[in-house]
This record gives C-alpha cells, sequence and structure tokens, in this order.
C-alpha cells in the first residue's frame, strides 16, 4: 500500500474519532441540560406550593406541647371549629384554640333581628354553630346563654382569625395533663345544606337555619405511655342541629359535605 493511501486513511480514522468525541460531548451536554431541567421544575414545584399557616399559642403553658396540621377538604369554605382537650370520663380541661368569630361573638355578618343579617361585621348568636364545644366548656354570659361576647371573650391565648386555608397550630397545655386524655375539634359552616338538612326541615328554627348539617365533631385519644408522638383525629358525631343540647349524636349518615370540610387532622407531641 503506498505512502498516499496510508494518509489517507489515517486522516479518517483521525476525522472519526474526532466525530465520535463530538458526539460524546454532546450527549454528556444533553445530558447535564436534563439534569438542570429537572431539578429546575422540581425547584419550581417546590416554591410553588402555597407554604401552611403557622399559627402560635399559649406558648406560656406548662404542659405539654401540641402541633396539630389541618389540611382543608374540597367543600372548606371558612368554618369556625374549636380544639379542646378534656379527660378519658369527658370532663373539660381546656380550650387549645377557637376561631375568632365564635370567641368574640362578632361575626362578618351581623345579625339584625332572627333571620335577618346585616353587610357589615357585627354582633350575632350562632348557638348552632359549636354546641358541643359550647356546651363542655359551660361558661355562661351575662345573659346567662353559653356564647361568648365582644364583653366576655375567649382568651386571646387561644384564639385568632380563622384560617384560609391548611395550618398548623402550635400550642400548650396550661398545666400537666392525665396519661390519657381525649384532643377533640368541632367544626361548623354556616348555610351548609344538603338534602337531608334543608331549610324546610326545621323552618320555625333560625338557629338551625343559619347551620343546617350540624357541627362535626372530631376526636383521638392520647396516651402519653404508649410512646408514640402522632395522632390522627376522626369523626365521631354530630351536636344538636339548633345547639339546644350538649350531646354527641354517633350517627352521621346524615352528613355528606359536611364530611369534606376537613381531609385530615394530625396531631404531633413535642
Amino acid at each position: 500500500m503506498s505512502n498516499c493511501c496510508l494518509i489517507i486513511r489515517e486522516e479518517k480514522n483521525q476525522i472519526a474519532f474526532v466525530k465520535i468525541n463530538q458526539l460524546a460531548i454532546e450527549m454528556k451536554s444533553l445530558k447535564i441540560a436534563l439534569l438542570i431541567l429537572l431539578a429546575s421544575c422540581a425547584t419550581t414545584e417546590k416554591l410553588g406550593e402555597t407554604p401552611l399557616q403557622q399559627i402560635v399559642k399559649n406558648q406560656q403553658g406548662k404542659g405539654i406541647s401540641f402541633e396539630i396540621e389541618f389540611r382543608k377538604g374540597k367543600a372548606h369554605n371558612h368554618p369556625t371549629f374549636a380544639f379542646w382537650i378534656e379527660d378519658l370520663d369527658g370532663k373539660y380541661i381546656q380550650t387549645l384554640f377557637v376561631t375568632q368569630y365564635i370567641a368574640t361573638g362578632t361575626y362578618a355578618h351581623g345579625q339584625l333581628e332572627p333571620g335577618k343579617w346585616n353587610d357589615v361585621e357585627g354582633s350575632a348568636e350562632r348557638p348552632a354553630s359549636l354546641p358541643y364545644w359550647l356546651h363542655k366548656r359551660n361558661v355562661k354570659n351575662r345573659k346567662g346563654t353559653l356564647l361568648p361576647t365582644a364583653d366576655e371573650p375567649v382568651p386571646d391565648a387561644c384564639t385568632a382569625a380563622t384560617p384560609k386555608s391548611d395550618f398548623i397550630l402550635n400550642t400548650k397545655a396550661d398545666a400537666q395533663l392525665p396519661k390519657k386524655f381525649r384532643l377533640l375539634m368541632e367544626i361548623n359552616q354556616p348555610w351548609d345544606s344538603n338534602a337531608f338538612w334543608n331549610n324546610a326541615k326545621y323552618p320555625e328554627s333560625w338557629d338551625y337555619r343559619a347551620s343546617l348539617q350540624p357541627a362535626l365533631v372530631y376526636a383521638t385519644t392520647i396516651d402519653l405511655e404508649n410512646g408514640g408522638n402522632e395522632y390522627w383525629l376522626n369523626p365521631v358525631g354530630h351536636s344538636h342541629w339548633t345547639g339546644e343540647d350538649g350531646k354527641l349524636y354517633t350517627d352521621i349518615t346524615s352528613i355528606t359535605t359536611a364530611k369534606e370540610i376537613v381531609e385530615q387532622i394530625i396531631v404531633k407531641l413535642k
């Protein structure tokens, strides 16, 4: 073979080697670009998530610390709710948190008279809002009813404005608790009707018609000796539809969309 042919073959080999090298570099660059893109998407998704609202209350308490994570359901729309603790016999111990409307008796729509509401904020009496909690708390105002008022509100240490979405509540018990106790939540949305709980059911009761589906009660039993530090609240019943008593009604088959106000509630002990 002539020298000329050898030179041509070597040049072709060099060209092929260079092309392979370039292809490898391009593939490596593409791989890096893809990894950067994926990382960027993940970061954007993470940054796009709405952070949970943080509520911090009663940090002067001397008892155990609670972190309560509330995740809203698809029917969530500015509900009124309260968290509290009681012993296993049902004896009330302490309110951990209650939304400001019922804690002060001042609502976004003030009550002009039974069945008539104002377009501006004002006082109102809604005994069907959270009757189970109200009867458990059992604190009467000057009128002799169980409803907090602007003059006799729930203490600031356990109340705040209604969270608009998901939130985490960090709070403390006032004092040492029993080894076993219950943590409960009652929740309600006004004018929340369904086929069973509608305006025609108790047309003579304005208290009922301001609520319709009654408040739902969730609960969990906490055992400080079992070593666990995470508990889930589950529905255990509903309260009275007009608020006239403090009983727990355990049949919740007639409750529909009110069950969808909450997706999950997780309690962690700190």
